[in-house]
C-alpha cells in the first residue's frame, strides 16, 4: 500500500453494560439489570478504523470530536488502538450508544447525545491525507461528517478506491465511488421494494438503483448470515455466500465488512475479490463472538468505575483522564469536565487555545517561567500532566516524587494556568487530538537547536488540525533531576518534564517566532 487507509465518518462512543436479571422492578413490570461489567469502545467510523488498524494497516481516521468527556474518552481509545486521529471540531455532545445486556442478549439500547452537531472545516492536512490514501472508507452514520462540503470535494477528487458505507439519514455517495456497501434494510429505505418481490430481487433492484443514482462502480448489499449480493455494470448480480452459519452478536459486522473490503482494495484486489474477502471476515467475526471477542487488548473492558472511560485520581486505567475537579487547592480546574467547560467558553469567544505538557515533578522556577510565557501566547493555557504511571514508565520506579493529585493542584493554583488534565500514555498525543489546541508550547534550548519546532514529535499531530508548535526558553540552571540529586535522592538522566527542561543546565537564548491569533510574531 502506498499510503494509509483513511476512514472518514461519524464516531460514536459505544458502551456495553453486562449484568444479570433476577427480579422485576417493584414499581413497574420491567426487569432489573444488576451491572457486573461495562465496556467502552469507539463506534461507527471509529470502530471501522479500529478493525482496519487491528489488521496491521496504517489507519487515519477523519472524524469530529466534541469538547466533552465522551470526546476525550474516544480520543484515548482510538490512540490505544493505533489509529491516527485527524479531528474536526464538533458542536454539541458526543453521541453515545449504550447497550444493556444479559446472558449475551440485548435488553435495551439507550442513545444519548442529542441532535447531530455541525462538524468543523477540515484542515489542509486532512485534505492532503485523503489525496495520499491507498484506500478511503466513508463510514456514514448520518451525523454530518459525510456531508461536509470540503471533505466531499476531496473524496470525489482522490485517485484512491473509495468504499462508501451509507446511512439512510446521510447524503448520497460522491460520484465515482468504487464500492457502496448498504445492508438490506438500508437498501429498502433508499430504494422502495416492489410488492411481492423476492428477497434477492429486492436486493438486486435496490443495488442497481443505487449504483445508477450514485454513479458507483459497484454496490454490495450485505444479507446478514446469507453473505452479500454484488451488482456491477452488467445485469447479472454475483451472490457471495458465507462459508457456514454465522450466528451471534452482529453489532459491528457491517463495519467489519466495509473495513475488510477497503483493505483488500488498498492491496490491489478486484471489487469481486474484495467483497468475497469481506464476507469471509464478517462471517468469522460474528461466529467468533462479535465485538466483545475480537477488539485488540487496549480497548478491552475496564470494570470497577463509576463513569465510562474516566478515572478517579491515582487509578491506573489505560487511556483515561481525571473526570472532575480534584478537591482542594486549584481543584475546580483539574479534570476533563473543567477543561471541556474552558474550551467551550474560549472557542465561543473566538479565542486562542494554548496547551503545554509535562511531568512537573517538584514544581520549580523554570516550570513557572515556561508556563507564564506560554499563557501570554493566547487566551487560555491548559496543562497536560503525565499521570503517576506515565511518569514511572518514563523515568523509573522512583518517580514521581509528588503524586499526580498534588502536582495537578499546584499547577491549577498558578494564575497562569487555566486548567489541568491528567493522561496515562507516554506522550500527550491522544489528549492533543481531543484538545485541538491552536498552539502547543515546549521549553527548549535555542543555542543547541533544540528549539526547532519542526523536529518536535507533537508538531505532526498539531498539523492535523492546523495548529502550531512553538518553543520558549527555559531558565538557566533549573532542573528537577538536579534538585533531587542535590537533596541526596540520586541522579536521573533525561529531561525533567515534557516541557523540555534538561537534566543539565544550558544557556537560554532569545525566543524564536511564535504565533498569536494566527499571525507569526516575535
Amino acid at each position: 500500500m502506498r499510503g494509509p487507509v483513511v476512514v472518514v465518518g461519524d464516531t460514536l462512543l459505544d458502551r456495553d453494560v453486562e449484568g444479570a436479571v433476577n427480579r422485576l422492578c417493584p414499581d413497574s413490570p420491567v426487569p432489573v439489570l444488576d451491572e457486573t461489567a461495562a465496556t467502552d469502545r469507539p463506534g461507527g467510523a471509529g470502530l471501522a478504523a479500529v478493525f482496519a488498524a487491528a489488521q496491521g494497516a496504517e489507519v487515519v481516521l477523519v472524524t469530529a470530536l466534541a469538547d466533552d468527556a465522551g470526546g476525550a474518552r474516544l480520543s484515548a481509545l482510538l490512540a490505544a488502538a493505533g489509529v491516527q486521529v485527524y479531528p474536526l471540531a464538533l458542536s454539541g455532545a458526543t453521541p453515545e450508544k449504550i447497550r444493556l445486556r444479559a446472558r449475551g442478549r440485548v435488553l435495551l439500547r439507550h442513545d444519548r447525545g442529542g441532535a447531530p452537531g455541525e462538524p468543523g472545516q477540515p484542515s489542509d492536512e486532512v485534505l492532503r491525507v485523503i489525496g495520499a490514501a491507498s484506500a478511503v472508507l466513508v463510514s456514514d452514520y448520518g451525523r454530518g461528517v459525510a456531508r461536509q462540503p470540503a471533505l466531499r470535494a476531496a473524496l470525489a477528487a482522490t485517485r484512491a478506491p473509495v468504499v462508501w458505507d451509507p446511512h439512510p439519514r446521510g447524503p448520497a455517495a460522491v460520484p465515482g465511488v468504487h464500492l457502496a456497501t448498504p445492508n438490506e434494510s438500508e437498501v429498502r429505505e433508499l430504494v422502495p421494494a416492489l410488492p411481492g418481490a423476492s428477497r434477492l430481487a429486492t436486493a438486486s433492484r435496490g443495488a442497481q438503483g443505487l449504483r445508477r443514482r450514485w454513479r458507483a462502480g459497484a454496490v454490495a448489499v450485505t444479507l446478514g448470515g446469507d453473505g452479500a449480493l454484488l451488482c456491477h455494470a452488467g445485469s447479472t448480480p454475483l451472490v457471495v455466500p458465507t462459508a457456514g452459519s454465522a450466528e451471534g452478536d452482529t453489532c459491528g459486522a457491517g463495519d467489519r465488512f466495509a473495513a475488510a473490503a477497503s483493505l483488500a482494495l488498498a492491496q490491489g484486489a478486484l471489487v469481486s475479490e474484495a467483497v468475497q474477502a469481506a464476507v469471509a471476515e464478517a462471517s468469522a467475526y460474528v461466529a467468533g463472538g462479535g465485538v466483545a471477542a475480537v477488539l485488540p487488548p487496549p480497548v478491552r473492558p475496564v470494570s470497577g468505575r463509576s463513569e465510562p472511560g474516566l478515572r478517579a485520581p491515582q487509578s491506573r486505567m489505560n487511556g483515561g483522564w481525571v473526570p472532575t475537579g480534584v478537591v482542594g487547592l486549584g481543584g475546580d480546574r483539574v479534570g476533563v469536565a473543567a477543561v471541556a467547560a474552558l474550551l467551550a467558553d474560549v472557542r465561543a469567544a473566538g479565542g486562542t487555545v494554548v496547551a503545554t505538557g509535562g511531568c512537573f515533578d517538584l514544581l520549580h522556577a523554570g516550570h513557572v517561567a515556561t508556563l507564564q510565557t506560554a499563557r501570554q501566547l493566547g487566551d487560555c493555557l491548559i496543562v497536560c500532566l503525565n499521570s503517576d504511571a506515565s511518569v514511572a514508565g518514563l523515568k523509573g520506579p522512583d518517580r514521581p516524587v509528588m503524586s499526580e493529585g498534588d502536582r495537578g493542584r499546584l499547577l491549577a493554583a498558578l494564575s497562569c494556568v487555566d486548567a489541568v488534565m491528567i493522561f496515562d500514555e507516554p506522550t500527550p498525543h491522544a489528549a492533543l487530538s481531543w484538545l485541538r489546541p491552536d498552539i502547543w508550547v515546549k521549553g527548549g534550548d535555542y543555542a543547541t537547536g533544540g528549539g526547532d519546532a519542526g523536529t518536535l514529535p507533537e508538531a505532526e499531530v498539531l498539523r492535523r488540525w492546523g495548529g502550531h508548535t512553538v518553543v520558549v526558553p527555559y531558565l538557566d540552571g533549573r532542573s528537577t533531576t538536579d534538585m533531587i540529586a542535590r537533596s541526596g535522592g540520586g541522579h536521573a538522566t533525561g529531561a525533567c518534564c515534557a516541557t523540555g527542561h534538561p537534566a543539565e543546565p544550558a544557556r537560554a537564548a532569545a525566543p524564536s517566532p511564535v504565533t498569536r491569533g494566527g499571525e507569526w510574531t516575535r
